[in-house]
């Protein structure tokens, strides 16, 4: 291939240079490179000699931004939309399924998720690979040098997966196998939001990372049974609503749905955690056959701020921790639903560091014995999470664009019982337009579960 051209190594410039430093060892995996040197200058070198050698190098490079989720790269760089590049990518992709599907389990692996692997993976690598991986990426990277993970081998990969409770992304890796078996060059097929609007999938996605949606367990076709419901009320719903706008809408809502409901309202960090421990401590809670737990915050990532100025704050595993059946087995074989609306804020070093470990929690509301002995800890949980920007806060009087959907979804009369995972394929769709007739406000939402049967609150 030929040499890249003045206009091309400006272009690779741009990239690079607005790249934050885990998104350069990103794309430098996806490019094909096993090296653990992501500085700006590796990087550039590394994808210089990728477009050099590739016979499509805009449809690369586009594809990479995408992969990536820098949107605004691709609109300062090359003038594209998000979904102009969507619709390239159902023809022809330029990178091998195998590093996109790696690298897609990479961002959402939590990181208990990843502890967990690296103790399996104690006895195959050394000591010093272990305690130097920072990410899922560092550690297949380790197993590819010694051979043992390939685009042909990734049952240690599923292996693990599964060992850590992760069933979702191993049942993403099963898939990759059966379309690796197939001549078709695309390794597997391409979701975007559009599909699963139309409800053609069971499916319900807005990610960053449209092509492979590993974040969450598709629903099976063979889960018919639900889940009781024969109390009343039928279960307990708390709500923190650390914003102050939608918190109410969410309280008639599940009023409606036959739930107890307690709402809090402006809450600092540590008064969360409270308001959590708290309902655990409410021993009348366990006999409802529903948990469902609403949060609107501000937050970073994977954190939650409260009504704090500083400080990283609450993790959301430790909020999903919190309910698990080892933590509280009351809870056990019951669905536990977890709706969080974040207004995201740029991430920052506080003076004061706020998270919670796990030797905070406290879960003593829950002694007894366990009633879950093939329940595994993480199971019955679903779990939404929508996100975006905190100066939608600004406008006056406004609403969470994904709770109005929510609370509409739930609220309205359907021909037949309609389960949360079809509910949200409602939300999904109104996300959608949302954001097709608002591209500068758009919504993000994460939806993944390990429900065994299906829920029906209506």
């Amino acid at each position: 291939m030929d040499v890249p051209d003045r206009r091309q190594l400006q272009q690779i410039n741009q990239i690079v240079e607005s790249l934050s430093g885990g998104e350069r060892r990103t794309l430098s995996y996806l490019c094909g490179s096993l090296d653990s040197d992501s500085s700006v200058a590796r990087v550039k070198e590394t994808l210089r000699s990728k477009v050099q050698n590739h016979r499509d190098a805009r449809l690369l490079l586009t594809e990479l931004m995408l992969r990536l989720g820098r949107f605004d790269v691709l609109r300062k760089v090359y003038d594209l939309s998000k979904d102009d590049v969507e619709s390239t990518l159902r023809y022809s992709q330029a990178l091998p399924g195998f590093k996109v599907l790696m690298a897609n389990i990479s961002e959402n692996l939590l990181t208990e998720d990843l502890d967990a692997m690296k103790f399996l993976l104690g006895s195959t690598l050394s000591r010093e690979k272990v305690e130097n991986a920072k990410n899922f990426l560092d550690v297949i990277i380790e197993l590819e040098k010694l051979g043992l993970v390939s685009p042909e081998r990734v049952d240690m990969v599923k292996k693990c997966l599964n060992n850590i409770g992760r069933i979702d992304l191993a049942k993403k890796v099963t898939a990759y196998e059966t379309s690796a078996r197939t001549p078709d060059p695309v390794s597997f097929p391409q979701q975007s939001r559009q599909v699963s609007q139309r409800g053609g999938q069971s499916q319900c996605t807005v990610r960053r990372n449209m092509a492979l949606p590993v974040g969450r367990e598709q629903v099976s076709q063979s889960l018919r049974e639900s889940y009781k419901f024969n109390t009343n009320p039928r279960g307990v719903c708390v709500i923190i609503d650390c914003v102050g706008n939608d918190g109410g809408m969410l309280e008639e809502t599940f009023k409606a749905l036959h739930f107890n409901v307690t709402l809090y309202k402006w809450l600092g960090v540590g008064d969360m955690h409270s308001a959590l421990t708290d309902i655990l401590r409410q021993r009348d809670n366990y006999s409802s056959d529903a948990f469902v737990c609403c949060i609107i915050s501000r937050g970073a990532k994977d954190y939650l701020l409260g009504t704090d100025l500083y400080g990283r704050g609450l993790s959301m595993a430790v909020v999903r921790r919190l309910f698990t059946a080892d933590a509280c087995p009351m809870l056990a074989g019951k669905p536990k639903l977890f709706f969080i609306q974040r207004y995201s804020v740029p991430e920052f070093v506080a003076h004061g560091r706020m998270e919670y470990r796990d030797e905070d929690l406290e879960t003593d509301g829950c002694d007894g014995p366990a009633t879950f002995n093939c329940i595994p800890a993480d199971a019955d949980v679903f779990w939404s999470h929508c996100w975006t920007e905190e100066h939608q806060l600004e406008k006056e009087a406004h609403h969470s664009i994904y709770l109005k959907a929510l609370t509409e979804a739930l609220g309205k009369p359907h021909r037949r019982p309609t389960d949360i995972v079809d509910i949200h394929t409602e939300v999904n769709g109104a996300i959608f337009e949302h954001n097709k007739r608002n591209p500068r406000e758009d919504y993000h939402i994460d939806v993944r579960h390990t429900l065994t049967k299906k829920v029906y609150l209506d």
